[in-house]
């Protein structure tokens, strides 16, 4: 299972900690130390569309009009820090965000 995301979000550290609770072998790839592929963005853009970058960020309401009008690849590669966390993929699953559904899938409820 590969969790990726960056080292300083808080959502990220839940998800990495509740999966590791959970009995999970989990590698976590921080996006902005390792930057992702571009095999990588356009398997996770493949799997989520455009719901792939956090359009409420800080980072995406800072790009200027030609990166918002572009495509998500480009604005993951650009400023992998837009992209929405986590990004789970467990074996051929993907998984967007830590909610409910995710965390009862992955880590068990509670």
């Amino acid at each position: 299972m590969i969790l990726y995301g960056i080292s300083t979000c808080d959502t990220c550290k839940q998800a990495l900690k509740a999966l590791q609770a959970a009995g999970r072998e989990v590698s976590f790839r921080d996006v902005r130390a390792a930057p992702l592929r571009a095999d990588e963005i356009a398997a996770i853009v493949a799997e989520f569309g455009s719901r792939a970058v956090n359009m409420q960020s800080t980072t995406y309401r800072g790009f200027g009009d030609f990166l918002k009008a572009s495509e998500p690849e480009a604005q993951i590669a650009a400023q992998p820090a837009v992209m929405k966390r986590p990004v789970i993929r467990d074996g051929d699953r993907w998984y967007l965000g830590w909610d409910s559904a995710t965390r009862d899938a992955l880590a068990g409820p509670g």
